[in-house]
């Protein structure tokens, strides 16, 4: 067995604390905060009590709210109790929704936080500012870093109002666990630099939450630069990122640091994260001497740990000085740094440790009797016996991983547990489209997919050959045996609509519950005069309908947003038109569709204006964009825009496509088809996402066909989706990667242009393997390292490693504001 180094384990865990990738939500919307840790200083009802403060989530009345109009002047709060100590760099909240009967939100609001549930500190920003903005409507989630990140156990979030009004919340926190366990530390005030003709530089702790051993700059994840005068882009002052002190303010030619963390541990090393430019007298330092205290109520031990560094005075780069622990034991730590120039400054120190259980400085030398004998012994055989079925279970696993790594590389009888689908579709001859008879839903949170081992997977892959033919009469797709579908973990748990609409446009997924209560509601659209509508031009066309571009006279009139001078003025729409003479099933599944379309209401969605269903043919009226979809418009830009292919008009078209996904993600809608096929581009470079690239000819090769029916578009779709048909937003955001990629490519190359549809294939079967031989989209000259590294992620192998889209979002405004 190969043994991953504690020590490297633990680095490798710290490293997480960075703040970029600290970011993972704590539990409100998932539950695993539980009720009884939200608490709040009062609660309007009993139905908007702290418990519905779920970030999401509409239980109750939908949010919590306090009790009363909240005054200017009231300190109403939500806490929450993380139980230990967490790291917490961003903060989610929206407003009361309640399925669009709330109106209440907090246009802004602050934090108070605590370590130990005695002691609350007022959260501030770099420049001291404690509130933060918050909402501006009762539904979309407002994401804030928080900059300086906290440390605590306790948050309270308190709304804050210049008005008199009624507020309610619900919020979610991100970060992930402080493994360090450092609670406080006490160190001398830092010194400033002040030269004739230039500006001050302030070394001192400026995030400093409290007068004595208390945490601040030190454990903020924030490495200072290579050149102090100058800081990260918090508009701040020079040497913000560093603590410094002069040599001469200290006469033993030291500094001396104390730590205390949460509990006795093992310390392994420190590292200490220094500047080195010595050209303006400032150096690593000299030396450090660290003592230990097993328990606060002792002294310090006698002995020191210490080291003496190496000083450089050729390389000015600022760099992390690691510091040997030798194993100690303590509960406190005091360290003293010696000055090795004029100057020594610090960004950052960890410590890598282990917590130990009853490490004392006493030995017990009570006697054991009959009984607790007995209990050691029955302790003894119980870990035999564990080390036993671990040895087992590795050896069950090697045996398997070698079967895995001997089976050929392509996707044949032999292979892993695949299939590409689990769906029983209609065949109909001389049609590319399909009609999915009995599609199923994964549900979309949490997106917490558990991959089972292997050894519980090996199932014979389905022929691509002649078992479709083979199985035309039954309509089942591949001839999949039924005892196939009940060894493998069925992959959905509810119905949905299908993968395609009747028109041949791609469909959202859609949980049973949302269809069966659309279908019980009015159509929330107008009827549209059929005589105002005129084709121009048919984009695509599927099994029961097609779809065309029309002109609408007198639309802006029919939804009242016009003014007199432009009421007259044709509007382009795109139309779906289902066939007159389709069965009752399909007929049934458009009017689904149009109640769907009907509830989505986003800037970045294309909307449903308006339909024609009082006689046939059934029609579905959406907008449609003057300048077509984003593949032709990126890859054939108008002539008139020159700087279509510009990097911030890049991003900028991105972000929109990440705010619409957001919002389906927000209603547990899955896309299952998003490509720049699938965006549709207006004026000022605006994006809207739209559902009908699958139904146009001119994408007819991003397509995979079975046997020239069913069609995939598995350049896009996530491992898990060809492979086990499992479609979630997290198959989404696989899928918002692969159309990054497009779009930094310009829409000039096919995604895998190099490899055929069966290696398409066989490559998410490397995915699924996950040895190492998968095939990555590469990196386009246009594209920068931030973005790619998202696109990366987008495309890890696991759906929990894959970022959500208000991440993303949220990532993609910050690189738009680091670009302006």
């Amino acid at each position: 067995l190969r043994k991953v180094p504690l020590l490297l384990v633990v680095l490798l865990l710290h490293l997480s604390l960075l703040y970029t990738i600290c970011r993972y939500p704590l539990g409100m919307h998932e539950g695993t905060i539980r009720d009884e840790d939200i608490t709040a200083s009062s609660q309007w009802y009993d139905s908007t009590g702290p418990q519905y403060a779920r970030l999401q989530r509409e239980e109750g009345d939908g949010a919590w709210c306090p009790a009363g109009l909240l005054q200017p002047e009231d300190v109403q709060f939500l806490q929450i109790d993380l139980h230990k100590l967490f790291f917490i760099t961003l903060i989610g909240t929206q407003g009361r929704h309640a399925r669009a009967t709330g109106k209440e939100f907090a246009r802004a609001y602050r934090i108070d936080y605590s370590r130990n549930g005695e002691r609350w500190i007022s959260w501030k920003d770099r420049q001291g500012r404690q509130v933060i903005q918050g909402n501006i409507d009762t539904y979309n989630v407002v994401l804030k870093d928080l900059r300086p990140p906290i440390i605590a156990r306790y948050i309270r979030v308190i709304p804050v109002t210049e008005l008199p009004m009624t507020v309610c919340m619900r919020v979610e926190l991100y970060g992930c666990i402080w493994f360090d366990g450092l609670a406080s530390y006490s160190i001398p005030e830092g010194g400033t630099i002040a030269a004739p003709g230039s500006p001050i530089i302030y070394l001192n702790d400026s995030t400093y939450d409290g007068f004595q051993e208390r945490l601040g700059q030190l454990t903020d994840g924030v490495l200072g630069l290579d050149d102090f005068t100058q800081s990260h882009q918090y508009r701040v002052w020079p040497g913000y990122d560093y603590v410094g002190w002069k040599n001469e303010s200290f006469s033993t030619g030291s500094v001396e640091m104390e730590f205390q963390f949460d509990r006795q541990r093992n310390f392994t090393s420190m590292k200490v994260h220094c500047n080195n430019m010595f050209s303006k007298g400032v150096k690593i330092f000299q030396k450090v001497e660290c003592l230990f205290k097993p328990r606060l109520i002792v002294e310090w031990e006698s002995e020191p740990v210490g080291v003496s560094t190496i000083l450089d005075d050729k390389n000015p780069s600022a760099r992390f000085v690691t510091i040997p622990l030798n194993q100690r034991v303590g509960k406190a730590v005091l360290c003293r740094f010696y000055f090795a120039d004029t100057w020594m400054m610090i960004s950052e120190i960890s410590f890598q440790s282990e917590t130990t259980s009853f490490i004392t400085s006493t030995r017990i030398e009570e006697k054991a009797d009959d009984s607790s004998t007995s209990i050691l012994v029955g302790c003894l055989v119980a870990i035999i016996l564990l080390l036993l079925i671990i040895i087992i279970i590795i050896l069950w696993k090697q045996y398997v991983q070698k079967r895995l790594e001997k089976a050929p590389r392509r996707i044949l009888e032999e292979d892993a547990m695949v299939r590409l689908s689990f769906y029983s579709y209609t065949i109909v001859s001389n049609q590319n489209q399909i009609h999915q008879s009995n599609p199923t839903y994964e549900r979309v949170f949490p997106l917490d997919l558990e991959y089972h081992q292997p050894a519980t997977l090996l199932q014979k892959l389905p022929e691509l050959s002649q078992s479709a033919e083979d199985s035309g009469k039954s309509g089942r797709y591949m001839g999949i045996s039924s005892g196939f579908q009940n060894n493998v973990p069925h992959y959905a748990e509810t119905d949905i609509v299908s993968l395609q609409g009747v028109t041949g446009n791609n469909m959202y997924a859609v949980p049973a519950l949302t269809v069966d209560s659309l279908t019980k509601k009015d159509i929330s659209v107008g009827e549209f005069p059929r005589q105002q509508l005129r084709l121009k031009e048919k984009l695509g066309e599927g099994q029961f309908g097609e779809v065309h571009l029309c002109e609408a006279d007198g639309l802006l009139e029919f939804l009242g947003l016009s003014s007199m001078e432009l009421t007259k003025q044709p509007v382009l729409v795109a139309v779906k038109m289902l066939r007159s003479n389709v069965n009752k099933t399909a007929r049934n599944d458009f009017l689904k569709e149009i109640k769907i379309m009907s509830r989505l209401k986003d800037p970045n969605i294309i909307r449903l204006l308006g339909v024609c269903v009082r006689d046939d043919p059934l029609c579905m009226i959406t907008e449609y964009m003057e300048n077509g979809d984003l593949n032709q418009f990126l890859s054939h830009p108008p002539s008139s825009s020159s700087l279509t292919r510009h990097y911030s008009n890049l991003l900028f078209m991105a972000t929109q496509i990440a705010s619409g996904m957001k919002y389906l993600a927000s209603l547990n809608f899955v896309h299952r088809d998003l490509a720049t096929r699938n965006c549709l581009v207006g004026n000022s470079y605006t994006i809207k996402i739209a559902d009908f690239g699958m139904s146009r000819n001119l994408y007819s090769g991003d397509y995979y066909r079975i046997q020239g029916r069913a069609v995939l578009p598995i350049r896009w779709m996530a491992w898990e989706s060809i492979l086990l048909g499992k479609f979630t937003t997290a198959s989404d955001v696989w899928a918002f990667g692969v159309t990054l990629w497009e779009m930094f490519t310009l829409c000039k190359e096919q995604p895998y242009s190099l490899l055929s549809d069966e290696q398409v294939i066989e490559n998410t079967g490397e995915f699924f393997r996950s040895q190492g031989r998968q095939i990555y989209l590469s990196q386009t000259p246009l594209c920068p390292n931030s973005v790619f590294d998202l696109m990366l992620k987008c495309w890890s192998r696991d759906i929990k490693d894959r970022p959500t889209f208000d991440i993303i979002h949220y990532f993609l405004v910050e690189q738009m504001d680091c670009n302006i």
